[in-house]
């Protein structure tokens, strides 16, 4: 009896000892500075993915929003898109990203056929022309920086530009032909937010460009694809996700006028959303109990990404301080990002509902 009193009182002062030193261990987000310069505010907007919405949505309906998000003035307009670099990076590795570079890559061959220019040479080139851009700048030189924004991958700052000319100046020449006309007004069309959101926001406020802020390179190539897609869907079976889905089909069925919309995003940006997506999937999967914890390396996964993800977006908050971000992401990542994110010394999250009153 003395020997098992003993060993309680062992365990439970490791305990005690365990809780002491998680209460010492370092937490940035408690020493925010500078004391006398304007932070660095983010706004994590979550969405839904629009390509995946259905009538009676209609992309007039995002009227509300945009206007909402655009009087809050951003400087800075991240999205939930690859970079060219990070694809053409992703292309020299097909063993490990062949699935990514088909799922979320654009091949930029026709505008390297029209400019010259591969995915470095591009991404280098729009660095430069960019540092030396005019207050002014003239239909020739926004054309010519959307045919360099596409040699280097990216298509939605490259959208940015053709949405800043004029109609009449939206034509081929200065590195733009025909096959890039084509592009560029199917990128008009496309229904998602990069497209329907990021893009006509950023050419609103004078904007160049939006940041591909996503990141796919904890990515592997699952050996077991049907055992894995059946530990994760069993854990996605859970009660959480009913209501979820429930209370998402009631939002999606008045998607057809803006005010509509408007309901959608502020749901989908309440902070009790973190808690629900981690209870009915990542928490859920968490549990699961495949002996190859398919689950674990699931979170693990997602864990990855956003801590990439997170410190995109703090590179390119660096470089402009003292700015408002909008980041817009789907609404699973929202959570995981404003708490990467407040970790940051200079960064700010701002309640996305105060944005969309």
């Amino acid at each position: 009896m003395l020997k098992r009193v003993s060993g309680l009182m062992a365990a439970a002062a490791l305990l005690c000892a365990a809780t002491a030193h998680a209460q010492d261990i370092f937490d940035p987000s408690k020493l925010k500075g500078p004391a006398k310069a304007v932070p660095n505010e983010v706004l994590v907007l979550g969405t839904a993915h629009l390509s995946g919405l259905k009538e009676p949505f209609q992309p007039a309906s995002l009227r509300l929003l945009n206007e909402r998000l655009a009087a809050w003035k951003p400087r800075i307009i991240a999205i939930e898109a690859l970079s060219g670099m990070q694809c053409d990076h992703a292309r020299r590795f097909p063993h490990r990203y062949k699935d990514t570079v088909t799922d979320y890559c654009w091949d930029p061959a026709p505008a390297r056929a029209a400019t010259g220019l591969d995915v470095p040479a591009a991404s280098a080139e729009a660095e430069r022309l960019l540092a030396a851009w005019p207050a002014s700048p003239s239909p020739s030189q926004r054309r010519r920086l959307a045919a360099v924004f596409l040699a280097g991958g990216e298509r939605a700052s490259a959208l940015v530009q053709w949405l800043r000319l004029p109609e009449a100046e939206r034509h081929a020449g200065d590195g733009i032909d025909e096959s890039l006309v084509a592009v560029l007004e199917k990128q008009r069309s496309r229904r998602n937010e990069d497209t329907l959101i990021a893009a006509p926001v950023a050419a609103a406020l004078g904007l160049e460009r939006v940041v591909a802020m996503d990141d796919h390179t904890a990515d592997i190539m699952v050996a077991d694809e049907k055992g894995w897609g059946e530990a994760i869907g069993k854990a996605w079976n859970n009660a959480t996700n009913a209501s979820r889905k429930q209370r998402d089909q009631a939002l999606h069925a008045k998607l057809g006028d803006a005010e509509g919309v408007l309901a959608l995003y502020r749901a989908y940006n309440e902070p009790a959303q973190a808690k629900l997506v981690f209870d009915g999937d990542f928490g859920a999967a968490l549990e699961e109990g495949s002996p190859q914890q398919f689950g674990r390396q699931y979170v693990g996964f997602w864990e990855t990404r956003n801590l990439r993800m997170a410190s995109n977006i703090r590179d390119a908050i660096a470089a402009q301080p003292g700015g408002r971000t909008l980041v817009i992401v789907g609404a699973s990542h929202k959570g995981y990002l404003e708490a990467y994110l407040h970790q940051m010394h200079d960064v700010r999250i701002v309640d996305a509902l105060q944005v969309l009153r």
